[in-house]
């Protein structure tokens, strides 16, 4: 509404003014009774006043023309040239979306000609005749390297990588020069050159090597070099920044964690990544399990089958990483069971009155689970309370389907069959192990 007042308010003022500057014509002109005088010796003219007024106006008005025509005579070739210039440019235009639409597609030959085409087009371009002209040589130059990266044509594809980075292009168009050095290290990473790849990830700059898509480059280079400590903390970083889902995130974290621990070559540098796990990822049954074994395993290859003091200090940091474990013993899978028990067999010997009483009070609690039935009939033996060790071990085998935790359980029925002089029964028991291996 007070847009079309403000129109009709300046219709009513451009009506007034056209009515006044009449009135002004009108009383200059139509009573205007003076003469002008011009002298050209020997001869005077005498012309009405209106008369040589019209006339200045008329002269002003072709003069102005005339000047205008002449301005524009002299920009015809400036003309020329920027219609060529403009030609040229929709040609390159043209050819870059030809050779992206092509990419797009999976037409890499087309794509490749088409991008080699406006590259060409480029080459007759003065630099700076465009505004965005080093942007579209860097663009079209890139295209043609990642065609023939597709085409597997390393060469001519590194001959482009090298032309799009150009220090001049890369100061015209910096965010395209960051998606260039982007492409270079995935095409690294894709011939699975690593050097070369974190070569590439190191020219990016500091925002850059910050951003999701660089990350998870990232993430693939610490994977191709075997740096799973590295990967681990990308992996964080891209969970944390939500590259992920939440299930995606968790599966990759504890793959790399895991592989992490597989790769400790010592307790110390066992117990030193342990440590910089955070609170969620040591709740994680699968990577404490995974630390417990890779303990005991050390703690065996150290001099031959372990010293004594190794294995001690092996089986403690295996009780303290899979203690949060036993109040949740019967949500963990089968498998996991069975690595616990594997895990905390090695330090039985040194599991004190307390830890007996926790196992026995849990058996007790799932009194039909034979990997609980296993361990504590093999606590009762190392610690010579014959009669619950039978019982417990009777039960075990029974009711295990794991051969090597079968095989175990004939052995210390065995050895509790000598212990009481029934040797018809350890031989039995002996026989059965034997079936097993």
């Amino acid at each position: 509404m007070a847009a079309r007042f403000g129109g009709a308010m300046r219709s009513v003022f451009w009506l007034l003014g056209l009515a006044a500057l009449a009135v002004a014509l009108a009383l200059l002109v139509g009573h205007n009774n003076a003469t002008l005088t011009l002298f050209w010796s020997p001869y005077r003219f005498d012309v009405s006043f209106n008369f040589a007024v019209f006339c200045l106006i008329v002269g002003f008005v072709l003069l102005y023309l005339a000047m205008r025509a002449f301005a524009m005579l002299r920009d015809l070739p400036a003309q020329a040239q920027r219609w060529r210039s403009q030609q040229v440019e929709r040609v390159v235009v043209g050819h870059v979306l030809d050779a992206l639409s092509h990419q797009l597609a999976g037409r890499f030959v087309r794509a490749q000609s088409a991008a080699q085409q406006a590259v060409d087009q480029l080459r007759s371009v003065p630099a700076g005749q465009w505004p965005r002209r080093d942007q579209m040589q860097l663009l079209a130059h890139l295209l043609v390297a990642e065609s023939a990266q597709s085409l597997q044509n390393r060469e001519r594809r590194d001959e482009n990588l090298q032309a799009a980075l150009n220090p001049k292009l890369a100061r015209s168009a910096p965010d395209a020069h960051e998606g260039v050095l982007l492409r270079a290290v995935r095409w690294a990473v894709e011939d699975r050159d690593g050097e070369a790849a974190r070569i590439r990830l190191a020219e990016l700059p500091q925002g850059a090597a910050r951003r999701i898509v660089a990350l998870r480059l990232k993430l693939r280079i610490a994977r191709l070099v075997g740096a799973s400590g590295e990967a681990l903390e990308t992996a964080r970083l891209l969970a944390k920044h939500r590259a992920f889902s939440a299930e995606a995130s968790r599966s990759i974290v504890r793959g790399l964690a895991l592989d992490a621990l597989s790769e400790a070559h010592d307790l110390a540098q066992l117990d030193a990544f342990w440590n910089g796990l955070d609170a969620e990822e040591r709740a994680m049954p699968e990577l404490a399990l995974a630390a417990a074994l890779r303990a005991n395993e050390l703690a065996r290859s150290v001099a031959g089958d372990g010293s004594e003091q190794d294995r001690q200090l092996a089986s403690q940091r295996a009780r303290a990483w899979l203690d949060p474990l036993w109040t949740r013993f019967d949500t963990l899978d089968p498998v996991q069971q069975r690595h616990m028990v594997m895990a905390l067999e090695p330090g039985l010997e040194q599991l004190d009155a307390q830890g007996l009483a926790q196992l026995e009070q849990l058996q007790r609690q799932m009194p039909q689970n034979a990997n609980l039935q296993y361990l504590a009939g093999q606590a009762c033996l190392r610690r010579q309370l014959w009669g619950k060790a039978a019982q417990m071990l009777g039960q075990a085998s029974n009711s295990l389907r794991d051969p090597d935790l079968l095989r175990r359980t004939w052995r210390g029925l065995a050895k509790l069959a000598e212990e009481r002089g029934d040797e018809a029964a350890a031989q039995a028991a002996w026989k059965q192990a034997a079936f097993l291996d």
